[in-house]
């Protein structure tokens, strides 16, 4: 057997062991409520949460799929979903254990509490969610590990090989999303305990995968495109479109959701969700047209994805009249980052760092600054409200997030391409990946070309650029 196809068969080998190895644990009966601990209506919403969590994921698909080339629209929407079979697996058999097992020093959960889901069904519910099953708060919280690496594609669309993608998926589960929400949820993790809060993952989920974005554009280095400075025309504006109401939609489920409970904090996280979205959104293209361009379906899709990231660490502590502000804030520094990198050496396709890192980082920070425990008893009151304490944790959990997940990630993406070459060919990158990776081709449309008494199908847009 040639090296190559070794490799190869490595996933699947790895992927039989684990349903080998799930065949030999113990079935366990499933919750018993007989002692009516649960609440009908909590299970019912944290449900429809992680339903609408989920449905972000192809929300993800569309929106990246819509902003890169046509050649390479299947290969970059395929890196979103195939995230929600790899991370699923290691979520049932180590990588619930590592986020919520138990605490190892405050680092990492150990991974025997919760071997292959060993104890989930009939446990004892999560200490901060007291009124659903542990298997429901468990398969909340697998939703945001799906999404969180699923963000990162954004950043090398266009150059990076499907199977080095896949092996990061799998390294950034374990060794970056892991510990991170260990850290940042976990009643024992070191920031947890340090006071720093995090609603929804503004820490755990976007400045991870917007740092490791960033490591990924310099370990993977500038396309071609970008190096002549070519203009790379958006696949589908409307799949943008498409993809930003899903993910709109779907970021109640993650936001309003993380209150664990139908509860008045749902009700707050959810309307501050989407008045920081529609003001991001806003002010994007505002900023925009300031600046000579015309208002735009991407400037205002963009900015509502920065305002959704925005508001994620603080929707269940701020107040929803300071979302506008924090909406607001968000989209301007995200716009001028992008902008700013844009014109740089760093070559992030489509901006994931200044959009997610970017935009989580002042999230984090204007968390600090506009908790109060008028919203939140369990939150803290931030800097604008007489605690400049709050507003100083929550910079240094920043600060840890970020160069932990950028170092980390740069240190995982230089071991991919060791083992193999992260990159694909020139050639391959020329004809585009949904051929060179998956020799499959997304076609808006064709029509029939008679010439010379031959007819043939041509791509629409391929007519139009002739």
């Amino acid at each position: 057997m040639s090296k190559s196809l070794a490799k190869q068969t490595i996933p699947f080998i790895l992927l039989l062991l684990a349903a080998i190895g799930s065949v030999f644990i113990p079935s366990m009966p499933n919750f018993d409520d007989g002692g009516k601990i649960y609440n009908g209506a909590d299970i019912a919403w944290i449900m429809t949460a992680t339903a609408l969590v989920f449905l972000m994921t192809p929300g993800l698909a569309f929106f990246y799929g819509g902003m890169v080339h046509r050649k390479n629209v299947l290969s970059t929407m395929i890196k979103s979903v195939v995230a929600a079979g790899i991370v699923t697996v290691l979520w049932v058999v180590v990588g619930f254990s590592l986020c919520f097992g138990d605490s190892i020093n405050g680092i990492i959960g150990n991974p025997l509490t919760f071997l292959f889901f060993k104890g989930v069904s009939s446990g004892a519910p999560w200490a901060g969610a007291p009124t659903i099953p542990l298997t429901l708060f468990s398969i909340f919280q697998l939703m945001f590990a799906i999404i969180t690496p699923g963000l990162v594609v954004g950043a090398v669309a266009g150059r990076i090989r499907f199977t080095s993608y896949i092996t990061f998926i799998a390294l950034f589960m374990l060794f970056v999303y892991a510990p991170l929400a260990h850290w940042s949820w976990h009643p024992g993790g070191f920031l947890f305990k340090m006071g720093a809060l995090d609603f929804a993952g503004g820490t755990v989920v976007h400045i991870s995968a917007g740092c490791a974005a960033l490591a990924g554009a310099l370990v993977l280095k500038r396309r071609r495109a970008h190096l002549e400075n070519t203009e790379v025309p958006p696949a589908n504006i409307p799949y943008v479109l498409i993809g930003t109401g899903l993910l709109w939609f779907g970021w109640f489920g993650f936001n309003a959701g993380s209150a664990l409970g139908a509860n008045s904090l749902a009700v707050s996280a959810f309307m501050t969700t989407n008045v920081a979205a529609g003001a991001a959104g806003l002010a994007w293209m505002f900023f925009d047209v300031i600046r000579g361009k015309k208002p735009s379906v991407l400037g205002f899709c963009i900015g509502a994805v920065v305002g959704l990231v925005a508001i994620t660490p603080g929707a269940g502590f701020v107040a929803i009249p300071q979302s506008i502000f924090i909406g607001f804030i968000a989209a301007i520094i995200s716009n001028i980052v992008a902008h700013k990198m844009t014109n740089s050496r760093i070559d992030d396709t489509l901006d994931v760092f200044a959009c997610h890192g970017v935009g989580g980082m002042v999230g984090m920070l204007l968390t600090g600054i506009f908790a109060t425990k008028t919203v939140n008893s369990a939150g803290a009151d931030g800097l604008f409200y007489g605690n400049p304490e709050f507003f100083i944790t929550q910079l240094k959990a920043m600060t840890v997030a970020v160069v932990y997940s950028f170092t980390v990630s740069f240190l995982i993406f230089k071991l991919i391409n060791l083992i193999q070459p992260i990159r694909v060919s020139t050639e391959e990158e020329e004809i585009g990946l949904d051929a060179s990776q998956h020799n499959e081709k997304y076609m808006q449309g064709t029509l029939l070309v008679t010439q010379n008494g031959v007819t043939t199908e041509e791509d629409v847009e391929e007519i139009e650029l002739h």
